[in-house]
């Protein structure tokens, strides 16, 4: 018997042909400071310090959870690549950072299609929205590991900020406004829960159209994670923000809190805005409870600004001016006893 390793599934040269093609996109999201391109060992990236006098790097490595299992079912990748640099790019522009580049790590069982192709489109796409450079990553075939059409994907961010603009919600202090802006959907959480509704529910299906949605579910589920780069940029030199919270796993409560000190707590307002229908719709069908609902999912918001009271109006106008809904949605309290308020 005279094995290979494809007869092992693994096509290295289909490896090889998918790995030119990313190559190619990468070179689309080149920026200042990218040495090379994707190929070698390792990638290389030339820093500018000419503007900072106290250079800290940020970096952040995250995922996009189960939302995969929805873009296996509905056999649409490329909103999964701009899931994973949005998400990215939104946890370390929330310290008040620039992010500079990006690499991605790809796991599949087996190379074939065009699921892959798209995903790094996606990738490619949002890294030139974000003006973050696609510098390298790995996409690996592990026909053991993953069934055929199965696939993970996750990525790895690094920006810069220099040290005495830092946004860590030291500054954050009691009577302090949480502002609201809106999220374009699950963004990239809750998703087993959300999967989970879906696939119990008599009522509900991927390719099921509902009014109230103006689309079927699977296309709700799979709509993208917003990038809030530009309201961030408007905001974080403000000096009445303190704080800045990507909500993500965990709600606004569990995001948010992460800025407090011991002494905080939130005093949220949940009748300031309406959740939006993909929200109303999961609980209907899942028959979640409000607090569940609440823990698991943003419900229509995506990013918390904590703001002094004095800059709440400023901050409200530079939103709007960038064509957001800013809703005040609670504020900061004093946190008394043992238990959360």
């Amino acid at each position: 018997m005279n094995l290979s390793y494809k007869d092992a599934g693994v096509d290295l040269e289909a490896a090889e042909a998918v790995v030119k093609r990313i190559a190619e996109l990468a070179k689309t999201t080149n920026r200042q400071g990218v040495l090379g391109g994707i190929g070698h060992f390792g990638a290389f990236f030339e820093l500018d310090l000419s503007g900072y006098s106290k250079p800290v790097m940020v970096s952040s490595v995250d995922g996009v959870g189960t939302k995969v299992k929805v873009a296996c079912a509905m056999d649409r990748y490329k909103d999964i690549g701009r899931d994973l640099v949005n998400h990215c790019v939104n946890d370390i522009m929330c310290s008040g950072a620039d992010p500079l580049y990006f690499l991605d790590y790809l796991s599949l069982g087996r190379i074939e299609g065009h699921a892959v192709i798209d995903l790094a489109e996606g990738l490619a796409e949002a890294c030139r929205q974000n003006g973050v450079a696609l510098i390298g990553g790995e996409t690996a075939e592990m026909p053991d590991i993953y069934k055929p059409g199965e696939f993970d994907i996750a990525g790895c961010i690094v920006g810069i900020v220099d040290k005495d603009n830092i946004i860590d919600g030291s500054a954050v202090s009691v009577g302090d406004v949480l502002i609201g802006i809106r999220s374009s959907g699950l963004h990239t959480n809750g998703y087993s829960l959300a999967r989970k509704i879906v696939e119990l529910s008599e009522d509900a299906g991927y390719y099921k159209q509902y009014d109230d949605l103006g689309m079927s579910m699977g296309e709700a589920l799979l709509i993208p994670h917003r990038s809030y780069s530009e309201a961030i940029k408007a905001l974080r030199k403000e000096a009445g923000v303190h704080g800045i919270s990507h909500i993500t796993g965990g709600g606004i409560e569990g995001n948010t809190r992460r800025l407090l000190r011991d002494d905080q707590e939130l005093a949220i307002d949940w009748d300031a805005w309406q959740w939006p229908p993909i929200f109303q719709l999961l609980q209907k069908l899942g028959n979640v409870t409000v607090a569940e609902m609440r823990s698991v999912f943003n419900l229509g918001i995506g990013m918390v600004f904590v703001v002094a009271p004095d800059a709440v109006k400023q901050v409200e106008q530079k939103l709007r001016q960038l064509g957001e809904s800013p809703v005040q949605i609670g504020t900061v309290i004093h946190r008394s006893g043992e238990e959360a308020v």
